[in-house]
């Protein structure tokens, strides 16, 4: 079947997964978007299903078992790799119905996967799938369907070499295999170790399917060069404290048992070498990335309904006309109302997907972190907003306490008082579930540890963090309104250096509790023009390019990042050739001074991109003219210097 639509040098790779086909440069894990591993393509899977795309055997199952290889029956070799970073499960969530050996026809069922779970402890459920040894083939060909069924649709066109050719390299493989069993990679294992700097710079190691995880104690000591020269290195990089070494599967595990053996360093657990990374972090670090997990998973119900909003800022506010279309056309005001009560619930009950999340990093019951989500946001709660105008005519409601007057005020659309309150409802939920038996903690836990917080969170930590909250909000806007070019130019220059670092997730809570505090935030509208002006400075590099490679990452790079994904852009194109991010910076804050100037202000947050005019509540012109800043100054500069550079 592998075969039976191909030509007599060309292998046919089906879909091993049911879902949505994305370019490997989109895939935001640098080991397969720089193909450091080989080429290949990605599936964003829609079931739990992984089956075989090729007749032949299977070559790897992992301990782990979140990805599998495989060999066809003409010499080509396929890694399945089920989402990214799933290697941190433990194997969690995923069941392998084959081992090592095992001869597979196109179809037969590999591996099952709990889709929602990886969704929820990944970092993305993103599938790639990689020809591992792209050196047998003379071209590689890519489907251009949007979306793929398993067993059934074809995905790639693989043309081998000449025959004898392709036949003699897989001998050669097969004989570079025979020779390095046991601990023939000593050699390698030792320069890497070497490289890295040495025994004393290691703090921890592990591998995965496709690379070496260090955590080191300095990663600025770290011989790079030597290292990428090591034979069986593919690439390096550093992420969330780890740095990590591709050698690609079947040998990664080799060469790290070998460096077990050669250098005497201890074996360590992932779970092991995230903490040590973790520790070297610092506490600035560590809290960003606390952040990052909270707020990212939560990300989709903001930006859809930022979009509804949007929507139905188009149909209430007079954008294309002097009057507004619900009022040149009443029988819209219905559609208008019910789409803003469907957009503006994430907004309204935020608290509660806030403290789902919060409670789940921190190690609680996230079922309870929406209800202490809800409880701060209570009908029977009078809104802040009304609060203060109450509390100045003298009529705010309160309970008394044995005297104690506490406010009855809600926190809808804030950040700080759920997230402490969250971090102090898991902290009692963990303390109690260590002393409390078994049968009766269904019955003490949650009770004790949700009262005591919310009793908690209306005395102390509510009060005290909506000030803070305040403060925050007071100062950025006194900052912008003193000096309102100097601060567009500054967070427009640096957020994009921000999305390197991982600081820019911090910025997503201060754009909350300001829409909470005040109803629009004016730092958003810069996120989205920094996002294009990145788009428009690979959009550059698309034009000047000579090399298909080149070409081929920039243009799908750049619609990503127009979309409100940059990181294809930025670490794929932009960063390596320096100039694009500069002239992106420039575009941004230039464009970044004039909306700020402009009093641009967005009522939510959208897709930060081209279509992020939807979710602009005043200065759409300027915001417009912003939009074209970031579009053609970025461009400009990028092509002129591209030209003279690229040869």
């Amino acid at each position: 079947m592998a075969n039976q639509d191909a030509g007599k040098n060309e292998v046919l790779l089906y879909a091993p997964l049911t879902g949505k086909v994305t370019p490997l440069e989109n895939v935001p894990d640098p080991t397969f978007s720089g193909k450091m591993m080989g080429d290949g393509i990605a599936i964003e899977p829609t079931d739990g299903e992984v089956v075989s795309p090729i007749d032949g055997e299977v070559t790897l199952t992992f301990p782990t078992k979140h990805a599998v290889g495989l060999k066809s029956d003409t010499g080509v070799e396929v890694l399945i790799h089920i989402g990214l970073e799933t290697v941190n499960m433990e194997g969690e969530g995923f069941k392998v119905h084959v081992k090592q050996g095992d001869q597979v026809k196109v179809g037969d069922r590999l591996v099952t996967f709990d889709l929602q779970l990886i969704k929820e402890k990944a970092t993305s459920h993103i599938t790639p799938i990689i020809i591992t040894n792209g050196d047998i083939l003379s071209s590689l060909e890519k489907t251009s369907d949007d979306t793929v069924i398993a067993g059934e649709s074809n995905l790639l066109r693989l043309a081998l070499k000449e025959e004898k050719k392709a036949q003699n390299q897989t001998k050669k493989d097969k004989g570079t295999k025979g020779k390095r069993q046991g601990l023939e990679y000593s050699e390698e294992a030792e320069q890497i170790v070497a490289a890295v700097g040495g025994l004393e710079n290691i703090d921890a190691a592990t591998h995965c399917v496709t690379r070496l995880r260090f955590a080191l104690v300095d990663e600025d000591i770290v011989d790079k060069d030597a290292l990428e020269n090591v034979n069986v290195v593919k690439g390096t990089f550093s992420a969330n404290g780890q740095y990590q070494v591709v050698i690609g599967q079947g040998t990664v595990d080799k060469v790290y048992q070998a460096m077990v053996h050669e250098t005497g360093i201890e074996e360590a657990s992932k779970d092991d070498v995230k903490a040590a990374g973790g520790k070297k972090q610092n506490w600035l670090q560590r809290a960003i990335k606390t952040l990052a997990d909270i707020f990212i998973p939560i990300l989709p119900a903001i930006v859809t309904a930022g979009l509804l909003l949007g929507l139905n800022n188009i149909l209430v506010n007079p954008i294309f006309s002097d009057e507004p279309i619900i009022e040149m056309y009443p029988s819209w005001a219905g559609v208008a109302d019910m789409i803003n009560v469907i957009a503006s619930t994430a907004f309204t009950f935020l608290p509660a997907l806030i403290g789902w999340s919060a409670v789940k990093r921190f190690g609680g019951n996230p079922l309870l972190g929406i209800v202490l989500g809800l409880i701060l946001v209570h009908p029977a709660l009078m809104p802040a907003s009304e609060f203060a105008l109450a509390a100045v005519e003298g009529n705010a409601p309160t309970w008394n306490l044995f005297g104690l007057e506490v406010n009855m005020m809600g926190y809808q659309g804030q950040v700080l008082p759920v997230l402490v309150a969250a971090w102090v409802l898991a902290k009692i939920e963990i303390w109690l579930k260590k002393r409390v038996i078994d049968s009766l903690q269904l019955l003490v836990v949650a009770p004790i540890a949700l009262l005591v917080t919310g009793f908690l969170a209306f005395i102390l930590i509510g009060p005290v963090t909506f000030t803070i909250g305040n403060w925050i909000t007071d100062g950025l806007v006194s900052i912008f309104e003193a000096a309102p070019i100097l601060g567009g130019l500054i967070y427009g220059s640096l957020y994009a250096p921000l999305v390197i670092t991982g600081m820019h997730h911090t910025f997503l809570a201060v754009d909350l509790q300001l829409i909470g505090s005040t109803g629009t935030t004016f730092l958003w509208p810069i996120v989205a023009l920094s996002n294009i002006a990145q788009g428009s400075a690979v959009f550059a590099m698309f034009l000047a390019a000579k090399d298909e490679k080149l070409k081929g990452l920039a243009g799908t790079s750049g619609i990503s990042a127009w979309l409100g994904v940059t990181e294809p852009a930025m670490f794929g194109v932009n960063l390596q050739y320096r100039y694009p991010f500069f002239a992106a910076l420039i575009g941004t804050a230039i464009a970044g001074a004039f909306i700020t100037v402009a009093n641009v202000q967005a009522s939510s947050i959208g897709v930060g991109g081209i279509p992020a005019f939807l979710s602009i509540d005043s200065g759409m012109v300027s915001f417009f003219l912003g939009m074209l800043i970031v579009i053609v100054v970025p461009f400009i500069i990028t092509f002129i210097i591209a030209k003279r550079k690229i040869k």
